[in-house]
């Protein structure tokens, strides 16, 4: 059981102690334990659903960074059989911070990429906190490109604070290499499903972004900017990062009204960070579903729907405006 959480959770935390304490003293079955344990069970459930209706955007963000988020390895880890992982760029490194390889999702071979992280300190330097080099994204690409070669499906999980923002990323051509991604990824012919399963910030996520279908796991964020950088910018102060999340609209009810991702994934109860497995079991029956869905597209179908639905993207219309000003002729 998870024992780190944010002030809202502490009250969930606490319930669930107890009623790990119950379920404990209902080892020797006694039937006595037995309605003990259906009312702490009920009451953690009500706690959580109450506290997780009224979340502000804030306090998505917050889960989203959670440190016992699962990440894209132990997505991997409970959803591929098979794996094997590829590595570098075959230009210049081995990014740590993009992962990515082969293996089995159900009876398909699929390539999997996705940002990992660290939860450790030498683990987040090791990672250097999920915020991708050129060569990550270059890498990313060569083995999108292997799929396309051998006609299988590429599932992409999103979570990374940003592409890295060093002098040396920059040298060796970041924004080249996200914007060749986006140029490619918008033509690979093949499935590809993007999802957001933490952290979705700026170029960082777009460069593994673009697909057929993008999904967002409940306690997640997508965004052009993170909250903290936004604040930074219009007020000259992070302290202002809880009002630029309610202004971004970045979590993933905003974006399913803007018509910007096409589907929320539920989490277990109290979120991913809970129940790893179960989260990952969820991840996988939708990617099946999905898979299925897109498996039997003709190449040619599946890049005209991409394109038109990456084209829908911005696209808003005043109703009233052409008769107002018909009017005031």
């Amino acid at each position: 059981m998870n024992e780190t959480g944010h002030d809202f959770e502490r009250k969930i935390i606490a319930l669930r102690r107890e009623l790990d304490d119950v379920r404990a003293r209902s080892l020797d079955h006694d039937p006595a334990f037995k309605d003990d344990l259906k009312q702490q069970a009920q009451k953690l459930e009500k706690a959580i659903r109450d506290i997780h209706s009224k979340l502000n955007r804030w306090q998505r963000v917050l889960l989203a960074r959670h440190p016992q988020r699962p990440y894209t390895m132990d997505y991997i880890r409970f959803m591929i059989t098979d794996f094997v992982e590829l590595h570098g760029d075959r230009l210049f490194a081995d990014d740590k911070a993009i992962v990515g390889g082969l293996g089995k999702l159900a009876h398909r071979t699929v390539v999997i990429v996705g940002h990992q992280k660290g939860r450790s300190t030498k683990e987040n330097l090791y990672r250097n906190f999920g915020m991708a080099n050129p060569e990550g994204y270059r890498k990313a690409l060569r083995l999108m490109r292997l799929a396309a070669k051998y006609k299988r499906p590429v599932v992409c999980l999103i979570d990374t604070p940003g592409a890295y923002p060093g002098i040396g990323a920059e040298e060796r051509g970041q924004a080249e290499a996200i914007a060749r991604n986006l140029f490619e990824m918008s033509r690979l012919p093949v499935p590809i499903i993007v999802v957001v399963i933490g952290e979705g910030a700026s170029g960082g996520a777009l460069g593994i972004g673009v697909g057929d279908r993008l999904l967002m796991m409940e306690n997640t964020w997508y965004s052009v900017i993170s909250p903290e950088g936004c604040a930074s910018i219009l007020w000259r102060s992070a302290e202002k990062k809880e009002q630029a999340a309610e202004a971004l609209k970045l979590t993933p009810q905003d974006l399913m009204v803007q018509g910007l991702i096409d589907e929320i994934i539920p989490e277990p109860l109290g979120g991913a960070h809970f129940d790893h497995e179960e989260a990952a079991s969820i991840l996988k029956r939708t990617l099946e579903r999905v898979l299925g869905e897109l498996g039997g597209m003709p190449p040619q179908e599946l890049l005209d729907k991409r394109i038109e639905k990456f084209s829908r993207m911005g696209l808003f219309q005043e109703p009233n405006a052409e008769k107002e000003e018909t009017n005031v002729g």
